[in-house]
């Protein structure tokens, strides 16, 4: 008994230092966007986690990044590129907390791609908090009872690329290592990085270059705790301490950016995080075919 609370205090501490990692990996994105181009962030983050990867991979051997299943790598290595690099855009034009928020529907969107990619059918009980989150969504997309905002539906977009990268990871999971699944994520990534970094190059200072490293250290940090915490928490635990990087992100565009969010946002993520974190309880005896 000891042993099973201990891991779970464990994982749950381990989710919520990735919480805190990733705001300040936003904070920092936004920050960085002032100097260079988004599109050079980005590819200098998959660029350091890539090489991060690589003495693993040379004590492995190239014969360990031999997969039965490329294509799914290409799809779940485009869908995590994507959503960083919408989640990077919007944050360079919408307030922090918004685009944590919409980004942090990911859950809400692994249902509808698991019915429309493989014809899953859930529950009706289970669509109640999916319903839940995206009037939440609807609230956030609309700042201020305003019309509706092109960059908060580019941050939506981060959510639903996002959980493409969910879907896909799982399907990987059953056959292939995480570490194989990681490195062809990284290197995906970063070719498909290299055009836009290229067509959008600016000058880069010593400050930027450390900043934007700093960047991908935290991007890969944030993986391997996430899943460490995994290791000793499952989801239905992990998920609800994942929402507290709305809460860090949203204090620290406050404290830097002086961003307020306006009381439809904040409804808005009230829904958002209930119908989250309602999705994953309820799913948490997962069918095999997701």
């Amino acid at each position: 008994m000891l042993d099973q609370t201990y891991r779970l205090l464990l994982g749950a501490g381990l989710a919520l230092a990735t919480a805190m990692v990733v705001s300040l990996a936003t904070a920092a994105t936004k920050y960085t966007a002032a100097f260079v181009s988004i599109e050079q962030i980005v590819f200098v983050q998959y660029f350091f986690c890539m090489v991060i990867m690589l003495p693993s991979l040379w004590c492995r051997g190239l014969g360990f990044l031999r997969t039965e299943q490329p294509w799914l790598h290409v799809i779940r290595g485009m869908a995590g590129w994507l959503c960083f690099y919408t989640y990077y855009l919007a944050l360079d034009r919408i307030p922090l907390v918004d685009a944590s928020l919409l980004r942090n529907a990911a859950p809400l969107c692994v249902p509808v791609l698991l019915f429309f990619w493989k014809g899953f059918r859930l529950p009706i009980l289970r669509w109640l908090p999916v319903l839940i989150g995206f009037l939440g969504i609807v609230l956030v997309l609309r700042p201020q009872g305003s019309g509706l905002s092109l960059w908060h539906l580019v941050a939506l977009g981060s959510a639903v690329t996002l959980a493409g990268s969910i879907v896909t990871t799982r399907a990987l999971a059953l056959t292939e290592p995480t570490a194989r699944i990681l490195f062809y994520y990284f290197a995906f990534s970063a070719v498909c990085s290299v055009p836009l970094a290229v067509a959008h190059w600016q000058r880069v200072s010593l400050f930027t270059v450390t900043l934007m490293t700093g960047i991908g250290l935290s991007i890969w940090l944030t993986m391997w705790l996430y899943t460490r915490a995994y290791s000793y928490a499952n989801a239905s635990v992990i998920s609800p301490i994942s929402y507290c990087g709305v809460l860090f992100t949203g204090l620290l565009g406050w404290l830097i950016w002086g961003q307020v969010p306006g009381r439809s946002a904040l409804i808005g993520a009230v829904l958002i995080i209930a119908g989250g974190i309602g999705s994953v309880y309820l799913g948490r005896h997962k069918p095999s075919e997701e």
